[in-house]
């Protein structure tokens, strides 16, 4: 039992098949009657694994999506509804897939970025896609019929590589995280014009003093945390009403809550919160940290999962079907699935 009391995170599967370091997992989100839970994996190898159970309870690989991006897939992500999936890629495209007959097919592919499309992130209506690249930029795309994409938004504002966009789970709000060290979030003003309504540094809000790699919501929109090259993770928190946006100087919607510092000796490369408002943490010292809110509010440590990889963690993502079955990813090659076991909310 790895620190934390009564909280045990047990290694359920080990997912093997990339050639190269795994990037990013995402989960399809659908929850559907009889759904069973279904992984992408994607990385340095260019291609992209879809994972499902068996009715007996292993893990296989269903499908391998290759052949359509030439470099490093960085990042995949779900439509809302689980029928999309779209890949970011080295080589400047992001790819659409569908599913349907039974196999993975390319609908689209999206040209736009100068160089590395680092991240990529639907929408809750999954009428918008957002994508970030090393070249600074934020594209916003909107879903077209036909398998159509426009790009409706170009949105500069960061002085470096954009590391990761995502959409607030109900909101046509977009946070982007850089390699500039800020956090800034993104609004539509009314008139389909997209502005930046607040930027989160160091400085100013008690942000982070180096990269930020990763940003992850909270299921009801309110709280947020990212993680970073500073080796912290920053909790933030709004009471603000997000779907009224201001562009003025007095917008300040996001406010620092809480700082988790002292938990891994390296870089955070992945932060994400579960339904039941869990904090999974994986950084290159190869571990994995679980936080819970206690009251303060503060959060405390309730399981350091050591050696939980062999190399750098990239990714962590929780199982939307399954709270307390949560996906990591690393440079070793691997996908492993573990099992949270114990009362760890208690």
């Amino acid at each position: 039992m790895d620190g934390g009391g009564a909280a045990e995170l047990r290694e359920a599967h080990r997912l093997t098949g990339h050639s190269d370091r795994v990037w990013s997992l995402a989960w399809n989100p659908f929850t559907g009657s009889g759904a069973g839970p279904v992984l992408a994996s994607c990385g340095g190898d260019k291609a992209v694994r879809i994972w499902k159970r068996s009715p007996d309870g292993a893990w296989h690989c269903s499908d391998v999506l290759e052949d359509t991006h030439n470099r490093t897939v960085r990042s995949c992500a779900w439509s809302p509804d689980g029928k999309l999936l779209a890949t970011a890629s080295f080589d400047s495209t992001t790819a659409i897939w569908e599913y349907s007959g039974g196999d993975f097919e390319c609908v689209a592919t999206l040209e736009g970025h100068e160089n590395e499309v680092k991240s990529v992130s639907w929408s809750s209506s999954g009428s918008l896609l957002a994508t970030c690249s090393r070249d600074k930029t934020v594209w916003i795309w909107e879903m077209q019929p036909g398998n159509e994409y426009e790009c409706v938004a170009v949105l500069q504002g960061h002085t470096q590589d954009v590391k990761m966009v995502q959409w607030h789970p109900f909101l046509d709000v977009l946070v982007s995280v850089s390699y500039d060290n800020s956090i800034k979030v993104w609004a539509d003003d009314g008139d389909d014009e997209w502005h930046c309504v607040q930027t989160l540094t160091e400085a100013d809000n008690c942000g982070h003093s180096s990269t930020v790699w990763a940003l992850s919501f909270n299921k009801k929109g309110d709280r947020m945390v990212t993680c970073s090259d500073d080796r912290t993770l920053k909790i933030w928190d709004t009471s603000a009403d997000l779907s009224q946006p201001k562009t003025g100087d007095d917008h300040e919607s996001w406010r620092h809550l809480s700082t988790l510092t002292g938990y891994h000796g390296r870089t955070i490369f992945s932060a994400h919160l579960s339904s039941e408002d869990i904090i999974a943490s994986g950084a290159g010292d190869d571990t994995i940290c679980l936080f819970t809110e206690v009251e303060g509010p503060s959060y405390r440590l309730i399981l350091k999962k050591e050696k939980a990889h062999d190399m750098d963690i990239n990714c962590v993502r929780w199982c939307p079907q399954d709270p307390r079955m949560l996906a990591s990813a690393s440079d070793d090659g691997t996908v492993k699935l573990w099992e949270l076991r114990g009362n760890a909310l208690d």
